[in-house]
């Protein structure tokens, strides 16, 4: 059977919580497809996110890899198009602040995303649920996750579909935060089951 590795962050800034922790966490061992899922929390530190990352790489040698990341205000799920060497933005969970800081030195300024996103909304929407490509993952954690990995592979000359999702809040986080738009965690844990399944039949 094949692998998936799903990775969502835990809580950052000023949310207590992150529901693409609880999609990892509940989808993990999981069989979607043709996938057995292995979920994993990354921290919301630029010193371990990649490295945490890269080990359950090497440990679970998947067939895709899917990162997860809340993007509160969003009203719809979004899979990223395009990820670029850059970070930047507000204090990570260690107190780090980076400011137009290269990712990689000798890597390109960006890098599209592997997974088949523009299916991945045509098949959410067929389904009901709001989604869309986004074609900025800005440049905090985010970014900076997706562009590692898509770097990783590529310096392999690996093909291994990888990509980064951002998904709004869910009720949960609405109701602590306020004036947000949300999705229930259902929803969220749903959607992403769904794009799960059709990366398994391509």
């Amino acid at each position: 059977m094949k692998k998936v590795l799903l990775t969502g962050f835990e809580p950052f800034l000023h949310y207590t919580i992150n529901p693409t922790a609880q999609i990892a966490e509940h989808l993990h061992r999981q069989t979607i497809g043709h996938y057995e899922i292995c979920g994993k929390v990354l921290p919301v530190q630029f010193s371990k996110t990649w490295e945490q990352c890269l080990l359950h790489i090497e440990e679970e040698k998947p067939d895709a890899v899917l990162m997860l990341g809340l993007a509160a205000g969003r009203y719809k799920i979004t899979p990223e198009r395009v990820a670029i060497n850059c970070a930047d933005g507000e204090k990570d969970n260690e107190g780090m602040v980076k400011q137009d800081e290269i990712i990689q030195t000798e890597g390109p300024a960006a890098y599209f995303s592997t997974l088949p996103i523009r299916t991945f909304v045509n098949v959410l929407q067929e389904r009901g649920i709001p989604a869309e490509i986004s074609n900025t993952a800005g440049t905090y954690l985010c970014n900076y996750i997706m562009y590692q990995a898509i770097h990783y592979f590529k310096q392999l000359n690996q093909n291994i579909p990888s990509g980064f999702i951002h998904v709004p809040a869910s009720h949960k986080l609405a109701l602590e935060i306020g004036n947000v738009p949300s999705f229930s965690q259902h929803d969220l844990t749903e959607a992403v089951s769904v794009m799960i399944q059709h990366l398994s039949e391509m």
